[in-house]
C-alpha cells in the first residue's frame, strides 16, 4: 500500500513508542512471576504497532476507550509509564490510586477516558463521547480499540448503528488477533474480514495489516480525518497476533507452535526497524541507543512504583459513585 508521508523524527518517535510498550509489558510479566502485580493481567506484545499508529494520528485533545488488553494503548496515548507501573502494583501514586489495577486505567489529561474489563462494553461509552463531542463542537475524535471477541457482542452492532445515525465522529478499532480468550476468530465470526461489517451501517470499513505501523497509521489518519471533517464513523480492522496467552498463567494448548513461529517472524518492531534502517531513516547503533534509553526508563518506573506507598484503607470508601 502507498503509506502516508511523515517524517523522519516522527517514524523514530513512533518506533521508539513500540519498544516503550514491549520493554513495560515484558517488565510487567517479570513483576508477576515476583507476586508485585495482582490480579488478571493480559500483555500486549506482538500488537505493538496498532496502539501507536492510531494513536499517532490523534491529536493530545483527542480521546480514547480501551479494552482488558489496554496497557500498549494508555502509554501510546501519552500515559507515563511510573504511574502505569504504579497503578499495575497497587500503589497510591497510580492513575487510579491503585484501586484500577491493568484493566481499568484511567487518565483524562492524555485523554484516555478508560480501560474496561468487560467484553465490548466500551464499545457504547465511545458512541456516548463521541456524541458529547459533537454535541458541544469540541473538536474531538473518539477511538474505540476492541477485539475480534467483541465484534460479536450487541453492543458492537448497536453502538455502530448509532455512530452511523447520527453521523459521530468516531473511528472503531478492531484488534483482530485471531482469537477470542481460547476460540479462534473462524469460529466465532461469520465473515473473515470484520471490517465487511460495517457496510450494514453505511460506514467506510479498512483491513490493514496490523503488525505495520506505517500502514495502520496511513489508514488511522484518513478515518480520524474523516471524523474530524464531519464525515462520521468508520471501521478499521488490524490483523495481528498477541505472542502471550490471553492472560498471564494461560497454557495457551488452543494454537500451534507453528502458527506462533510464524507471526513472531512478523513480529511488529523488527519489521518497522528493519524498515527504516533499509531507507537509511535509523541506523543500528541509534536504535540499540533507544533501547537503552527505554530500559532507563522502564526501571526508573519500576523503582517509583515498587517504593511508592499502598493506598490508606480509608482510600476504600472514596471515589464510590454507586
Amino acid at each position: 500500500m502507498q503509506y502516508a508521508s511523515i517524517n523522519t523524527e516522527t517514524k523514530i518517535y513512533f518506533l521508539r513508542q513500540m519498544l516503550l510498550i514491549r520493554t513495560f509489558e515484558e517488565e510487567i510479566k517479570e513483576l508477576i512471576k515476583k507476586n508485585l502485580v495482582r490480579g488478571s493481567t493480559h500483555l500486549y506484545i506482538g500488537e505493538e504497532a496498532i496502539a501507536v499508529g492510531v494513536c499517532g494520528a490523534l491529536k493530545k485533545s483527542d480521546v480514547i476507550f480501551s479494552t482488558h488488553r489496554g496497557h500498549g494503548h494508555c502509554l501510546a496515548k501519552g500515559a507515563k509509564t511510573d504511574r502505569m507501573m504504579a497503578e499495575l502494583l497497587g500503589k497510591a501514586s497510580g492513575y487510579c490510586k491503585g484501586k484500577g489495577g491493568s484493566m481499568h486505567i484511567v487518565d483524562f489529561d492524555s485523554g484516555i477516558l478508560g480501560a474496561n474489563a468487560i467484553v465490548g462494553a466500551g464499545l457504547p461509552l465511545a458512541v456516548g463521547a463521541a456524541l458529547t463531542a459533537q454535541y458541544k463542537k469540541t473538536g474531538q475524535v473518539v477511538v474505540c480499540f476492541f477485539g475480534d471477541g467483541a465484534a460479536n457482542q450487541g453492543t458492537f452492532h448497536e453502538s455502530l448503528n448509532l455512530a452511523s445515525i447520527w453521523n459521530l465522529p468516531i473511528v472503531f478499532v478492531c484488534e483482530n488477533n485471531l482469537y477470542a480468550i481460547t476460540v479462534p476468530a473462524s469460529a466465532a465470526c461469520s465473515v473473515v474480514d470484520i471490517a465487511e461489517r460495517a457496510s450494514s451501517y453505511n460506514m467506510p470499513g479498512k483491513v490493514v495489516d496490523g503488525n505495520d505501523v506505517m500502514a495502520v497509521y496511513t489508514v488511522a489518519d484518513k478515518a480520524v480525518s474523516r471524523a474530524r471533517t464531519g464525515k462520521g464513523p468508520s471501521l478499521l480492522e488490524c490483523k495481528t497476533y498477541r505472542h502471550e496467552g490471553h492472560w498471564i498463567g494461560d497454557p495457551i494448548v488452543y494454537r500451534t507452535k507453528a502458527e506462533e513461529q510464524k507471526w513472531k517472524q512478523k513480529d511488529p518492531i523488527l519489521k518497522f526497524a528493519d524498515l527504516l534502517i533499509e531507507e537509511k531513516t535509523i541506523s543500528k547503533e541509534r536504535i540499540e541507543s533507544i533501547r537503552r534509553q527505554v530500559h532507563k526508563e522502564i526501571e526508573q518506573a519500576e523503582s517509583f512504583a515498587v517504593s511508592s506507598p499502598h493506598p490508606d484503607p480509608e482510600e476504600a470508601f472514596t471515589d464510590i459513585y454507586a
